[in-house]
């Protein structure tokens, strides 16, 4: 089915609430934008669904809120299905055919994935739609993911240094081990799949009351299959190109910078991009996010392929030793030598144990 002109026409023209649209068989009325989401014409939206009450037995009006339309969908865990109906809904403008088989690309991948800690698909829709100057025919998609509105990890770290504030370490090792759990399911498909984008802007953090925070991997844009076998000058360099333009360079592994012509890429990449991330949730940025010295060679791409990570010495910037050797253990240049999830799970869980006590 799709999404409906008057739908779109909501997006378009009532982005302060009122609106309504529809994702195939799904109504849901705009509330408010809540922002921009990755390249330029991507934008995401708070929505309501509108359901229409079904009867009861005794003909009346009797179904109440998460009864009926999309907590009926099939395949959905009850878990993401919002009580008030509160969803966010991702508009993305496609002006290439090689965009679109992108978007194409991440809804076939995230359909796949089904955990507690990576932000579900629970619906899509692509249209095509005439261009309004020319005529010409383009598409856009309409993709519902549940809300969350606590905002990403780098917005909460952010906000903490502002204060003067950082993460516990008991909390960084809770919030990290669920970042790994959601990593790991997507590592343990067969064939593997990465996640290319692992980085605290695309880790959702919600704050549940007298609870630990709650973590979810987002964003699967750049997400697909992890092993890659370069044999090849030509393959190593299309490798490289991709990697610049899907891969955050504070957060990319070497091996995605400079990749030899005879090489077997696997999901240990984002195992580098892992331990950047625990280098952001406790000091607020990429271990490699720091002034190069340009007068003597520095450059960012050299500083990642030496693994020359630069540690706070400020006061209150002070963790554990065992947290700093984590990091360096991950952020080995070497990938053959890097460690894979499973390990980096069993390493967490212990420090958990140690430092809960």
């Amino acid at each position: 089915m799709g999404c409906s002109f008057s739908g779109l026409n909501a997006l378009y023209d009532t982005v302060g609430g009122g609106g309504d649209v529809w994702v195939n068989d799904y109504r849901f009325r705009v509330v408010r934008k809540l922002g921009d989401a990755g390249p330029a014409g991507s934008f995401v939206f708070l929505v309501k669904e509108v359901v229409a009450p079904a009867a009861s037995a005794d003909g009346t009006a009797g179904a109440g809120p998460g009864t009926s339309g999309i907590a009926r969908k099939k395949g959905i865990d009850p878990s993401h299905i919002s009580a008030d109906g509160i969803y966010a809904l991702k508009k993305v403008l496609i002006q290439s055919d090689q965009h679109l088989e992108l978007v194409r690309q991440e809804i076939r991948v995230s359909s796949q994935f089904s955990h507690p800690n990576l932000l579900p698909l629970l619906e899509h829709a692509i249209i095509a739609v005439k261009g309004v100057q020319d005529g010409t025919q383009n598409h856009e998609a309409y993709l519902l993911f549940p809300v969350h509105l606590d905002g990403t990890l780098q917005d909460v770290t952010k906000t903490m240094q502002e204060k003067n504030e950082s993460f516990p370490t008991i909390t960084v090792l809770q919030i990290f081990r669920q970042i790994c759990a959601g990593l790991k399911h997507m590592h343990s498909f067969d064939p593997p799949y990465a996640h290319n984008g692992v980085k605290p802007d695309n880790v959702l953090i919600s704050h549940r009351k007298e609870q630990p925070h709650l973590a979810i991997l987002m964003d699967f844009e750049s997400a697909g299959p992890a092993r890659r076998t370069i044999r090849s000058q030509a393959e190593a360099l299309q490798l490289q190109e991709w990697a610049s333009e899907h891969c955050s360079a504070h957060y990319r592994a070497p091996e995605l910078w400079e990749c030899p012509s005879h090489a077997d890429i696997d999901e240990r990449t984002d195992i580098w991009s892992l331990g950047c991330t625990l280098y952001a949730m406790m000091y607020g940025k990429s271990p490699f996010d720091y002034e190069l010295d340009e007068s003597a060679g520095e450059s960012l791409h050299s500083v990642i392929k030496s693994a020359q990570i630069k540690w706070p010495t400020e006061a209150g910037s002070s963790y554990p030793d065992s947290l700093r050797q984590f990091i360096t253990w991950m952020l080995q240049p070497h990938p053959a030598v890097r460690p894979h999830i499973d390990d980096i799970i069993i390493h967490v869980d212990k420090l958990i144990t140690k430092y809960s006590t």
